[in-house]
């Protein structure tokens, strides 16, 4: 794959991953406020309903060679390789604020080093081992 592909590949995972936050985000008010579910298990469905369609556009829109996979285990190995990818970024937070003054100060900071650590793992993970390029 050429670099302007590979690129453009990590564009769509990107905006994929936008759109999975407004689902995720979307979905957590509409269990809160109408479905009368609890902020804990309202946030459990909102995050596999936003896993479910960030999973299915990069099926079609990022992987799109990924639809020649059986659907449930590919499901399956993008909710694990998330899950990975969250307490990656959650271990790099802690390890930054715990460790250095600047983070614990700015901590927002190392949120955003954790979210593009695990941005980075997400995407190789997704790409190498969810839908195999």
């Amino acid at each position: 794959m050429s670099n302007a592909a590979l690129s453009g590949q990590f564009l769509r995972f990107c905006l994929v991953g936008g759109i999975g936050f407004v689902v995720d985000a979307g979905s957590l008010w509409l269990l809160i406020d109408y479905g009368g579910m609890g902020l804990l298990s309202g946030r459990v469905v909102s995050y596999l309903v936003a896993a479910t369609v960030t999973w299915a556009l990069h099926r079609h829109f990022t992987f799109p060679h990924g639809r020649n996979s059986p659907r449930g285990r590919q499901w399956i190995r993008f909710v694990v390789v998330n899950a990975v990818g969250a307490g990656i970024n959650y271990g790099v937070y802690a390890l930054l604020v715990l460790s250095m003054a600047v983070f614990a100060q700015w901590p927002v900071l190392a949120v955003a080093v954790g979210s593009v650590v695990a941005l980075a793992f997400n995407f190789l993970a997704s790409r190498h081992f969810v839908f195999r390029v």
